[in-house]
């Protein structure tokens, strides 16, 4: 029986509070309560277009800023995977996908690779009612920073703020999905270092 890959974890701070619990090889089953409802249903979609299964509860000081909220969610995001990947034996490693909705279009490709880095060229023309859209940079730099990943988002086409977003996160999904996947000609690390 192959080991089970997940992960719980738990950052309580003066400004947010954030338990999760991610599971790799899952159905998609979520349950995301978050005091950023836009940020939730980002992840519901997340977790149902990558078949993780997740539970995120999390609030923070979201009267004052949603920025606390987002950048700690992508901290303990990135640890989850981090802990639930271990070694990274035996993954493929690389992931891409180009993920249209409606009128945009965005490309992702990663590498988990240990070696953090975030390239994001997105631009919103416009901006969205009752979320800061500067929020997701903030999340997926933290969220890298702390996966031990490098991640390459690209705006190729759109103009509608909540499908550029969502085809972010429905994309980040696909490849990380790809790259967690056990590769079964891969024997070791995947990686001509032996170390990842």
């Amino acid at each position: 029986m192959k080991p089970m890959r997940q992960s719980t974890l738990r950052r309580q701070t003066k400004e947010t509070s954030i338990t999760a619990t991610l599971e790799l090889d899952g159905t998609g089953a979520h349950s995301i309560q978050t005091s950023i409802p836009f940020l939730s249903h980002m992840l519901e979609l997340f977790a149902r277009h990558g078949y993780f299964n997740l539970t995120v509860e999390a609030t923070g000081d979201t009267e004052v800023d949603g920025h606390h909220l987002a950048e700690d969610l992508g901290i303990v995001l990135g640890q989850a995977f981090a802990e639930a990947l271990g070694d990274k034996k035996g993954i493929t490693r690389y992931g891409s996908h180009i993920t249209p909705m409606d009128e945009a279009l965005v490309l992702i490709a990663l590498d988990i690779s240990n070696r953090a880095h975030l390239e994001y060229d997105v631009v919103f023309e416009h901006g969205l009612h009752q979320f800061d859209v500067a929020l997701i940079k903030e999340f997926f730099a933290a969220f890298v920073n702390h996966a031990g990943m490098t991640l390459h988002i690209k705006m190729l086409h759109g103009d509608n703020a909540h499908h550029i977003i969502e085809a972010i996160f429905k994309g980040l999904a696909k490849a990380i999905a790809s790259g967690v996947a056990i590769n079964p000609r891969e024997t070791g690390i995947p990686s001509t270092k032996g170390v990842l």
